[in-house]
């Protein structure tokens, strides 16, 4: 049984509010955004989170899984992780039903796989999703941008069929069989890696005196100012960053205990950045920005 931290009782009541996240495959949930996520459950906001595959296609990525039972039942073994990070987390969760397009290799990079997430028609998987939209009727969806938040091909599509079915969802003549039309009303981009964060804590571990696991990757980093000006919400939940944390681990095959996910002192991150960030893309209420809460401009009766 995995050991939850004690986090402090909510001092906000979220009940009534419904929060949706998109991610493209099984442990994206707990690495963006999962502790503003446990806190919003815990604040009482109703949480999902739509897995558009089952992570089929996925590396084992944590050495001391990487053993030939594991990879001979790797779907299922990543869909038991998904459940133990969903209860850590304290939320509901669907999967949407595509297959993992896996991660090109080679140059050129070969064709995606026959049938997989990134090449099913863009109008198929929106019309999914809008049934989970419309069924779920969230007032806040999440998703990544249009660079995917890296460039794999299902995180990039994630952020397409999204987007698609954000806008679809309240259209009564769009897909007229998958339900009753409901419209979201703010749509948010996870911009949780961003440059400036990462220089942050690369920093702070050298004035410690300690390795940073982020200084080859910022060396070729080129910066983005305009890029990163994009973020518009900044969430404060470092009560939260150990939940964040075991939700990481029980994604067991993908998340490395001994590597760069906690290289960094927890106490350094909640020191130097203790918000999880966004961009909010469509707002249908009033909600100047910049906000410090997803559900800025958000009620229940909305």
């Amino acid at each position: 049984m995995v050991r939850m931290p004690t986090s402090p009782a909510p001092a906000v009541d979220r009940s009534g509010l419904r929060l949706m996240h998109v991610h493209a495959h099984p442990d994206d949930e707990s690495s963006k955004g999962a502790a503003s996520t446990a806190m919003y459950a815990a604040q009482g906001a109703d949480v999902r989170v739509v897995t558009c595959t089952g992570g089929e296609r996925g590396s084992i990525l944590n050495p001391k899984m990487d053993r030939p039972e594991i990879l001979e039942n790797i779907t299922e073994v990543r869909r038991q992780e998904m459940e133990r990070a969903r209860d850590i987390l304290g939320i509901s969760q669907t999967w949407l039903g595509f297959v993992d397009s896996g991660w090109p290799e080679g140059d050129p990079k070969p064709p995606l796989p026959e049938g997989c997430f990134a090449v099913v028609p863009l109008e198929e998987a929106t019309e999914r999703l809008v049934r989970q939209i419309r069924e779920f009727r969230p007032h806040v969806v999440t998703t990544y941008d249009e660079r995917g938040g890296y460039p794999h091909p299902d995180h990039i599509r994630c952020h397409e069929v999204s987007v698609a079915a954000f806008e679809a969802a309240g259209d009564p003549d769009r897909f007229p069989d998958a339900g009753e039309p409901w419209q979201p009303l703010k749509l948010y981009y996870h911009h949780s890696f961003n440059r400036p964060r990462m220089q942050a804590l690369h920093d702070a571990m050298l004035e410690h005196g300690l390795d940073s696991p982020w200084g080859e990757r910022l060396a070729e980093w080129k910066p983005e100012p305009d890029w990163d000006a994009r973020i518009t919400t900044r969430v404060p939940c470092p009560d939260y960053f150990g939940v964040r944390d075991q939700a990481l681990l029980a994604h067991a095959t993908q998340i490395d205990p001994d590597g760069h996910w906690f290289a960094i002192p927890r106490e350094i991150q909640v020191e130097v950045w203790p918000t999880e960030d966004y961009e909010l893309v469509v707002s249908h209420v009033a909600s100047p920005t910049p906000e410090d809460d997803l559900f800025a401009g958000v009620t229940a009766e909305a």
